[in-house]
């Protein structure tokens, strides 16, 4: 089963990421934005079982997004989105190979 990666749980209903695998939150409420060591730690923990199949949620701060992203692409060199458009998830790929 694939897990859906999202970068941090806020307010916002992310049920129908669903069905795209099991969810997976980063990190959790306010975040300091200088504090981007702590930021690459949760991420290199959260990451360390994903997969090449697995899916990114980007929210929150652009440098944890940033961060979640570029760990991502070095493990599996290739980044799997999936974009909120209009109530539902859009899925994008970029291969690094």
């Amino acid at each position: 089963m694939t897990n859906v990666y999202i970068v941090n749980k806020s307010a916002h209903d992310f049920t129908e990421a669903e069905k795209y695998g099991k969810l997976i939150f980063i990190t959790k409420g306010r975040l300091n934005r200088f504090n981007v060591n702590d930021m690459h730690r949760q991420t290199i923990e959260s990451l360390e079982d994903s997969t090449a199949l697995d899916y990114i949620v980007p929210c929150s701060l652009n440098v944890l997004n940033s961060i979640v992203c570029a760990t991502f692409a070095v493990k599996h060199k290739r980044l799997n989105l999936l974009l909120f458009k209009q109530g539902d998830y859009i899925e994008r790929n970029i291969v690094f190979e």
